[in-house]
């Protein structure tokens, strides 16, 4: 790259036409190649564009080692696809907006750009002209005071037709992804954070897409959003600002003049002056050729992300969030992401495979002809089938093997997810399955058998390869659920089993009467583990064995412990209340001690030495056990299983353990 940007467009429909324009008037960018998957298609472009290169497919563009960055423009779907394609293939990715069709897609799009180590921006054009710019000069200055409501609008009366892009559902049609991102990102830069509370209402046309929508977005600093969007609808198109000194106005938010220069005009009336003002703002380019130029400058300056206003990945991940849940209000689902329906390939398109780099580290537990991977994926939290995909995809890639999940978990959910997943990739026999019933109320043998075949059924599976007691009821004699495991295990329903919030005496009893019987025995334990002490426990009946007892137990029997929280519920991350007075209840009440606050003040001394986050040296330190222990991870994002994986490569000696745990 010597000054400009070689670019590659993908897609050839008329917002690709629109870039090709803009590049023709852009100073940082140079238009070399177009891909469609028809040749006729490529061809004709390239002539209308004076392309030199025209590839009938999109791998090829991808393969052109002088094309340096591409733009995406095919439809909605196929974003995420190609933009991770375009990412392992070293390019820097300017996507059209919506990023992705979800939040999900969106984290493994940005998850490729940062493995990738390549520039990726949404293409928010307004974002990159001068009138946004001015318009937050003005609200930093407090032009009208305090913001306190905000009105955004796009719409537009497309005309019904069931074969066009905007109304068909499998394209992720309607107004919501299409514009109604304009409103709610413009909504979210003024707000300058994430709304805590998105109610919306909306119209679903016959072919299943939204054809008229509204949202009321609530922010924490009491700013509140009202947007609009449509695609049946004309309307205004503008952008309304009240703030407690005054208001403003956009005529013309969106600056999307395809073929003109835009002039910027924001219309300023304070409440002390009788008459608006009325600023001007000079424009030379499109919206599209001053975005063009920005990804160029960012490129050429070894950015990875557009300065604000440009979209930043944080902000996409937002705007998505967003706009998932303004279609979670209104009942609207792709046909892409219902269960029956989803994708039997990652998000790029690829069978699920480990990485060549994969760096996960692998354990054994006795019973398991699998290898059992050091962190196991806790699937106890996900909400969609889109979302818990992606995740459990990005883990198996990074080489994890083994996740847990129980009966109770999201009154049965859970267990779908998880099984519809393992089918759709036909990865259970790569997989460690670790499934838990008899939880309190609930904890005899009988509720046990009758959990243990509901399980199955939900992930889809005829046996587990772990089996946990969740809960253990002292009421009912040991024996009895030695005996019933054991007929399990015999009738081929699970591999081996084990007690999770079990006392170690109660294990000791448990294994000293099948041993007796001669029976298969308790083969694990979960119980809570972690650097910080847990001072009261998370729920009734929860034990945890960071006692010296358990410790000393379990280093005597070298029985493998499956640790839970094994990150203390994020005590490392949110401190303790010198750092941090705001924290939540549970975690205050749960961990804060001055035992804890110093294992911490160490903790971060250690992470400054070995160039690591605290996280990270408070999970190597339950990986680095005299015992097997096999950590137990909730991540709800893709940038946490990514954090967490780096304890697997933090070494920790004799000396540091016992420092850390306070024993010097």
């Amino acid at each position: 790259m010597h000054g400009k940007l070689n670019w590659g467009i993908i897609g050839t429909g008329a917002i690709a036409k629109t870039f090709a324009r803009a590049l023709a008037g852009s100073k940082k960018g140079n238009l070399l190649a177009v891909a469609s998957r028809s040749h006729t298609t490529a061809e004709a472009f390239a002539s209308e564009f004076k392309v030199d290169h025209a590839y009938d497919n999109y791998e090829s563009i991808l393969s052109d080692q002088s094309v340096d960055a591409v733009y995406i423009s095919t439809p909605h779907p196929f974003h995420a696809e190609w933009t991770i394609r375009a990412c392992r293939a070293k390019k820097h990715v300017l996507v059209e907006k919506p990023m992705a069709i979800n939040h999900a897609d969106a984290m493994a799009m940005i998850e490729a750009a940062i493995e990738n180590d390549v520039f990726l921006m949404e293409a928010f054009m307004y974002r990159c002209h001068p009138q946004t710019m001015h318009l937050m000069k003005l609200l930093g200055e407090g032009a009208i005071g305090k913001v306190q409501m905000i009105q955004a609008t796009f719409g537009f009366e497309a005309g019904f037709d069931p074969e066009k892009r905007l109304f068909k559902n499998a394209l992720a049609g309607g107004g919501i992804l299409d514009v109604g991102c304009y409103p709610a990102s413009m909504a979210r830069l003024i707000a300058g954070t994430e709304p805590i509370e998105v109610k919306g209402v909306g119209q679903l046309g016959k072919t299943g897409v939204d054809e008229a929508a509204a949202a009321v977005l609530k922010f924490p600093n009491d700013i509140v959003a009202q947007l609009s969007t449509s695609i049946r609808v004309r309307q205004d198109n503008i952008v309304r600002i009240f703030g407690s000194e005054g208001q403003i106005l956009l005529p013309n938010p969106w600056v999307a003049n395809r073929t003109a220069p835009d002039q910027g005009k924001i219309m300023l009336h304070r409440w002390e002056e009788h008459i608006p003002r009325e600023i001007v703002i000079e424009a030379t380019e499109t919206a599209f050729t001053y975005e063009a130029d920005i990804v160029g400058h960012s490129i050429l300056a070894g950015l990875k992300q557009a300065p604000v206003p440009a979209m930043t990945w944080t902000d996409s991940l937002g705007n998505i969030a967003t706009l998932d849940a303004w279609r979670d209000s209104i009942g609207l689902v792709y046909d892409s992401e219902k269960p029956e329906n989803y994708r039997t390939t990652t998000v790029a398109g690829t069978r699920l495979r480990h990485r060549d780099d994969a760096p996960m580290k692998y354990g054994k537990i006795e019973g398991i002809d699998k290898p059992v991977s050091c962190l196991i994926m806790g699937c106890d939290n996900q909400k969609t089938l889109p979302h818990s995909a992606v995740m459990y995809d990005d883990f198996f890639e990074r080489g994890g093997n083994t996740f847990d999940t129980a009966w109770i978990y999201g009154g049965g959910l859970q267990e779908k997810l998880l099984g519809q997943w393992i089918k759709n990739r036909n990865v259970h026999d790569q997989v460690v399955l670790i499934a838990k019933g008899a939880h309190t109320p609930l904890c005899t043998p009988r509720d046990l058998s009758r959990q243990l075949v509901e399980s199955l059924e939900r992930l889809d599976t005829d046996h587990a390869d772990i089996y946990m007691l969740h809960r253990d009821n002292p009421d009912v004699p040991v024996g009895e659920f030695v005996d019933v495991l054991n007929l399990h295990r015999l009738a081929g329903r699970i591999k081996i089993f084990g007690g999770s919030n079990w006392s170690i005496d109660r294990i000791r009893q448990a294994n000293e009467y099948a041993m007796k019987n001669k029976l298969i025995p308790f083969s694990v334990v979960s119980n809570q583990f972690s650097l910080a002490r847990m001072i009261e426990p998370i729920w009734k009946g929860c034990f945890s064995a960071s006692d010296d007892e358990s410790r000393s137990w379990l280093e005597q029997a070298q029985m493998p412990l499956l640790a839970w929280s094994s990150q203390s519920r994020g005590f490392f991350v949110q401190a303790d209340p010198n750092i941090n007075p705001t924290a939540a209840a549970e975690l205050v009440r749960c961990w804060y001690s001055p035992e804890n606050s110093e294992r911490l003040h160490r903790v971060n001394i250690l992470a400054l030495k070995k160039k690591v986050l605290p996280i990270n040296i408070a999970l190597a330190y339950v990986l680095n056990q005299p015992f097997p222990t096999f950590a137990l991870i909730g991540p709800r994002k893709i940038e946490e299983t990514r954090i967490s994986l780096k304890a697997l490569n933090v070494e920790l000696t004799t000396e540091e353990m016992t420092w850390l745990d306070l024993r010097d």
